[in-house]
């Protein structure tokens, strides 16, 4: 059986690296069969990545997602190349099976059953490689900035004329236009106009260099003061913290736990050990006990020999019935 059993989307994790915080990946799971479908995520560096879930089952022609969360580095890495791997073990299960059901042994390969094994490779990227991201579902500051301060271009307009005693400059907060393009423009009309159009563009010119900042400024809004605003809080990142520690501590007792159970079997086994001792030395006493009652009963056999039969009275009866026969005689004839 090496047909494919799900499809794996990315093939690659990649996690942003910023000096204490973390990071995380979604990776999907899709169900391409017509069974249940058990998985397992596995890592070279537990210590290092924290998988939720780790385990799971994935119904038929469905999906799953799980999260791989890097835990916050304390120094940015020298090398954003990276040999962490990840391997992810899928294998058929019965059908109606739950994630409770899921045990090691599901994912042991010997040869009887068929086992899908995906090796994901991780990608490191550097903040400063990265583009600004939206904060509180606010645009991009430079890409904001540049939409403002972009001028609406247009054709056939060598000159540029006031509206209602403001220039196209100022209702477009154009960037100020340099001296030099300016003498050109002005340079292409003819005489009469030259002096007029030259101080009105100098004009023009002074008032965008006081206007343009603080209206540039009142569009972008206020800016946040502190670099707090703009990043997540240290709250957040103390709860992460804290979740991790939690689940160290819940899996520092849980191991303790294991520990005394198997202490506790282990005392259990050498008490069962010491009853089985005791009883066969009691079996093998009482075999011997048994051994020599059979050897003295054989030697008393011995002893007694065989009884013999005897036929008839004994001579001493006989004896005795014939005198006591004479006297009763003698007694009658006196």
């Amino acid at each position: 059986m090496n047909t494919q059993l799900v499809e794996i989307q990315p093939r690659e994790l990649k996690f942003l690296i910023e000096v204490m915080k973390q990071s995380s990946c979604t990776v999907h799971l899709a169900n391409v069969t017509d069974q249940y479908i058990a998985f397992k995520v596995k890592t070279t560096s537990p210590k290092k990545y924290c998988v939720r879930p780790n385990v799971g089952i994935i119904k038929p022609k469905s999906t799953y997602r799980f999260t791989v969360t890097m835990q916050a580095q304390k120094s940015a890495p020298s090398e954003m190349l990276c040999k962490d791997k990840f391997l992810i073990q899928s294998t058929v299960v019965p059908f109606g099976t739950t994630e409770e059901e899921i045990t090691p042994v599901m994912f042991v390969n010997d040869g009887e059953k068929y086992i899908e094994e995906t090796k994901l490779r991780v990608a490191l990227t550097s903040a400063s490689n990265s583009p600004l991201s939206p904060v509180d579902g606010a645009p991009k500051q430079e890409a904001s900035r540049d939409e403002t301060l972009s001028p609406p271009k247009e054709p056939n307009s060598p000159v540029l004329l006031p509206v209602n005693g403001l220039s196209k400059q100022e209702q477009s907060y154009e960037a100020p236009i340099p001296e030099d393009k300016l003498h050109n423009r002005v340079e292409n009309h003819s005489p009469p106009d030259m002096q007029f159009m030259k101080e009105e563009a100098n004009k023009n010119v002074n008032n965008m260099e006081e206007s343009s900042p603080l209206e540039v400024t009142e569009r972008l809004g206020p800016l946040p003061a502190k670099a707090e605003e703009v990043y997540p809080g240290k709250d957040e990142e103390l709860k992460g913290v804290k979740h991790v520690e939690e689940a160290k501590l819940k899996l520092v007792t849980d191991i303790e736990e294991l520990k005394s159970k198997i202490s506790a079997m282990d005392s259990k086994l050498i008490e069962a050990e010491h009853t089985i001792s005791k009883l066969n030395e009691e079996k093998s006493n009482t075999i011997q006990e048994r051994e020599k009652l059979k050897q003295e009963l054989a030697v008393l056999r011995r002893r007694t020999g065989p009884r013999k039969v005897r036929v008839g009275f004994p001579p001493l009866f006989v004896c005795m019935v014939a005198l006591i026969a004479l006297m009763i005689g003698f007694s009658f004839r006196a």
